[in-house]
C-alpha cells in the first residue's frame, strides 16, 4: 500500500503489522503523475485532502481496494466513482472535533480583538505611545450573539464553548437536529438570511457541496452587521473571497479569521493578504499533536480493517459492500516496509 506523505506517528507501526508500505518520504502533495506511479501494484491508498482522487487517478490503480484519507471532509475524492469500482473509502471524522473548534475560538478572538495586527503593529516598530484611550479598539465578545452556520459535531463543540461567554446562540442547518440537542445547547434556529443579519459573530461549520459553493458571498456579506466578524475552518470555497475581501475593504463587515481558502496555499496577490482586518491561517485547525495523531492512527485502522476483511471505522461508501464484500477485498501481507 502507498502513503502519500509522512504523517504524525502512530500511523506507520499499525499498518507495517498488516501490509508492506511505501512511503513517500516529501512533505509536499504528490504529483499527479507520481501518484498515477505510484498506484500501479497498490491494494491500498492512505492520502490527505491535498490529493484528488478521482478516475484518471483510479484508473491508474487497478488493484485499489481500499482508500483512505487522513481528513475530516472526502470532497477531494470521487464517491461514485470508488464504490462503482468496489473501493473502500474511509476518513477520519469526529477525532478532530475539539481540536478544530478550539482553533475556531482563536480566529474569533484573535479577530474581535485585533490580535494578529497589534502583533504586526509592535514588529513593524510602530508602537510609540505606551497607552491610548482610543488605541487599536476592538469589540466584545462576552455577551454577543454568535451565528454558527452547520450544526454537525464542530458546529456543537463551538456552541459549547459559548456558553462560557454568556453568548445569545444562533445556527442555521439543513437539517435541524431534534429539539433535545437545541435546548442542550441552548440555540435557537434562524433561516440563514436572519442568521446573517442577527449575529455578530458567524463560524462555519458545513461541508463543501454543490449547494454550499460560495454559499456566503456579496448578498450574504451585504446582510451582516457592520460590526460583525465572520469565522471560516470549514472550507474555503464556502466563501466568495473576492467578495469577502470588498466587503473587509468597504466596511460591510468588520473583520474575518479565516483557516481554509478557495486556493491552497493561498495566491500571493490576495487581496486579502494586504487587509489589516482578516486573520490569516494555513489551514491548521487540526494542527495540535494529540487530534493529527488521532487522525493518523484512524486513517490507518480504517485503511488495514478494509484488507483484514473486516468492516473498517468510518466508511463513507457503505454502497460497496454490496458490489465488493469484505471477504474479497481482504489481503494477506508480509510484514515489510519500504521507505522512498
Amino acid at each position: 500500500m502507498y502513503v502519500t506523505r509522512p504523517l504524525v506517528p502512530p500511523y506507520l507501526e499499525i499498518l507495517k503489522e498488516v501490509c508492506d508500505v511505501e512511503l513517500r518520504q516529501a512533505e509536499g502533495p504528490p504529483t499527479r503523475g507520481e501518484l498515477k506511479e505510484a498506484l500501479r501494484d497498490k491494494d491500498g491508498l492512505l492520502c490527505l485532502l491535498t490529493e484528488k482522487i478521482d478516475a484518471e487517478i483510479m484508473d491508474a490503480g487497478p488493484r485499489l481496494v481500499v482508500i483512505s484519507s487522513m481528513s475530516v471532509g472526502y470532497d477531494h475524492i470521487d464517491i461514485p466513482e470508488a464504490t462503482k469500482r468496489g473501493i473502500y473509502v474511509t476518513y477520519t471524522p469526529g477525532v478532530l472535533t475539539e481540536t478544530t473548534a478550539d482553533f475556531a475560538w482563536a480566529l474569533l478572538m484573535a479577530s474581535a480583538r485585533r490580535v494578529a495586527e497589534a502583533d504586526r503593529f509592535i514588529r513593524g516598530k510602530q508602537w510609540k505611545i505606551g497607552w491610548a484611550p482610543g488605541f487599536m479598539l476592538g469589540t466584545d465578545v462576552y455577551g454577543k450573539t454568535l451565528g454558527i452556520l452547520g450544526l454537525g459535531r464542530i458546529g456543537s463543540a463551538v456552541a459549547r464553548r459559548a456558553k462560557g461567554f454568556g453568548m445569545k446562540l444562533l445556527y442555521y442547518d439543513v437539517v435541524r437536529p431534534p429539539v433535545e440537542v437545541e435546548k442542550s445547547l441552548g440555540i435557537e434556529y434562524r433561516p440563514l438570511d436572519e442568521l446573517l443579519s442577527e449575529s455578530d459573530f458567524i463560524s462555519i461549520h458545513v461541508a463543501l457541496t454543490n449547494e454550499t459553493q460560495h454559499l456566503i458571498g456579496e448578498r450574504q456579506l451585504r446582510l451582516m452587521k457592520p460590526t460583525a466578524h465572520l469565522v471560516n475552518t470549514s472550507r474555503g470555497a464556502v466563501v466568495d473571497e473576492k467578495a469577502l475581501a470588498r466587503a473587509l475593504k468597504h466596511g460591510w463587515v468588520a473583520g474575518a479569521g479565516l483557516d481554509v481558502f478557495e486556493k491552497e496555499p493561498i495566491d500571493a496577490e490576495s487581496p486579502l493578504i494586504n487587509l489589516d482586518n482578516v486573520v490569516l491561517a494555513p489551514h491548521i485547525a487540526s494542527a495540535s499533536i494529540e487530534a493529527r495523531s488521532k487522525m493518523s492512527e484512524l486513517a490507518a485502522k480504517g485503511l488495514v480493517s478494509v484488507l483484514k476483511g473486516e468492516m473498517p471505522p468510518n466508511l463513507v461508501n457503505t454502497e460497496v459492500l454490496a458490489i465488493r464484500p469484505l471477504s474479497q477485498a481482504k489481503r494477506v501481507y508480509m510484514k515489510l516496509a519500504l521507505v522512498v
